[in-house]
């Protein structure tokens, strides 16, 4: 469960992880969701939404792939 990364403006490298319960996702995402109940977004600094994966641990390694430094939401 993937959706593609949008790259934010290169002034704001951080970006912000918050797990997500698919139950509050639109119908089409829960679907792709297959047995999982949660998934990780990765939002901006404006909230934009730039990514949705599987798992925590997805989140954080694509966020510094793209050279962001990801911090986790409670």
């Amino acid at each position: 469960m993937e959706q593609p990364f949008e790259t934010a403006p290169a002034d704001n490298r951080i970006v912000y992880v918050k797990a997500v319960d698919v139950t509050e996702l639109p119908s089409e995402v829960r679907d792709q969701a297959g047995d999982l109940d949660q998934l990780y977004a990765v939002h901006d600094s404006d909230g934009q939404q730039l990514a949705l994966v599987a798992n925590r641990k997805l989140a954080f390694q694509l966020a510094r792939q793209h050279d962001y430094a990801p911090v986790a939401v409670h």
